[in-house]
């Protein structure tokens, strides 16, 4: 202890007290700045974790944040020639409101990106969908916020019934069979993973089963040299609508103008199943009517049963509010 004590002698901290206390007293100061520091920091990050989020302003869009629920394909309890499905809710557009407005159908993005629709990651064919003013693509998108398809199909069909609408009065056919046909055959062209692109053709082009006999299968030899079907032996259903190529020969259209009819299109097959569904003058809003032509596209009451839930179901549906 003693040679600690003088130690401290030498160095001059016992022989000077004044020195001793300013040390001491530096020491309290330093201690209770550190402190006061640490305390603020500590207030500011809990302040941030706390900080709620931005309330969106007035007037911004708010999008769904899940698409709307999947409608399940159960058949109807209904028996064939009883009835046909109701009409829908919501018509699709006729050909004149169609004719006389609208900066035309949305097949090409705009020039400059929509910040909101780069962020949510929608496809060239959504965005431009957005921003068209056509109202068959109005239509189609306030359709979308509450039917379980997308908007180019929900396109395809309401113009397949527009156009029948102004060529075939009498047949009634309705968008709400075609989107349940389109639905039991290929979900709207995204069979297997496929994705619908702009043009309307799925992104894996769609074939059936070879139709070669086999148990349960029909035996159809080929028909066109597997020009259309990719099969020169036996003929397969083809495209988002499942046409047979002696059938797409018969009645296959070209809905979009660009002088071919092609079968893996969802806008042509819409149309050309429109067509075909039409023929030897059905009347669609009847029992008889309905069942007829759907018999003529599959031979199935389960097959019916599923298309009659499907439009039925979907007749109901309007778009949701803005």
């Amino acid at each position: 202890m003693s040679d600690f004590r003088s130690s401290l002698r030498e160095n001059g901290l016992l022989s000077h007290p004044l020195r001793w206390a300013v040390l001491v007293s530096g020491l309290f100061v330093l201690v209770i700045v550190g402190g006061f520091f640490a305390v603020a920091l500590w207030s500011i990050g809990e302040r941030v974790a706390r900080e709620p989020e931005p309330e969106p302003e007035l007037g911004q869009e708010q999008r769904p944040v899940e698409p709307p629920p999947r409608v399940p394909v159960d058949p109807a309890p209904v028996e064939p020639d009883v009835a046909a499905p109701p009409p829908a809710l919501m018509p699709a557009p006729d050909l004149e409101a169609i004719g006389a407005g609208g900066d035309g159908p949305g097949d090409s993005p705009p020039e400059t990106a929509d910040p909101e629709a780069v962020e949510l990651g929608l496809s060239d064919s959504d965005v431009a969908m957005r921003a068209s003013t056509d109202p068959l693509d109005v239509w189609a998108r306030e359709m979308a916020t509450v039917v379980d398809a997308p908007p180019l199909a929900l396109r395809a069909y309401a113009n397949a019934e527009s156009r029948l609408r102004a060529e075939q009065p009498a047949c009634g056919i309705s968008w709400t069979m075609l989107i349940g046909i389109g639905r039991v055959e290929s979900d709207h062209g995204r069979f297997a993973g496929a994705e619908l692109g702009n043009d309307s053709r799925p992104s894996i082009p769609i074939y059936g089963v070879p139709l070669d006999g086999s148990p349960g299968v029909l035996a159809i030899p080929d028909t066109d040299g597997g020009e259309l079907d990719g099969d020169d032996v036996w003929d397969r259903a083809m495209g988002p609508m499942q046409f047979l190529p002696e059938t797409w020969e018969l009645f296959g259209r070209d809905a979009d103008g660009d002088g071919v009819a092609d079968p893996q299109r969802l806008d042509d097959a819409a149309l050309s199943a429109a067509t075909y569904l039409c023929a030897a003058d059905r009347d669609l809003t009847s029992g008889p009517g309905w069942w007829s032509a759907v018999f003529s596209y599959n031979n199935s009451v389960d097959y019916g049963q599923r298309v009659f839930g499907l439009a039925e179901t979907y007749a109901g549906y309007v778009p949701e509010e803005p």
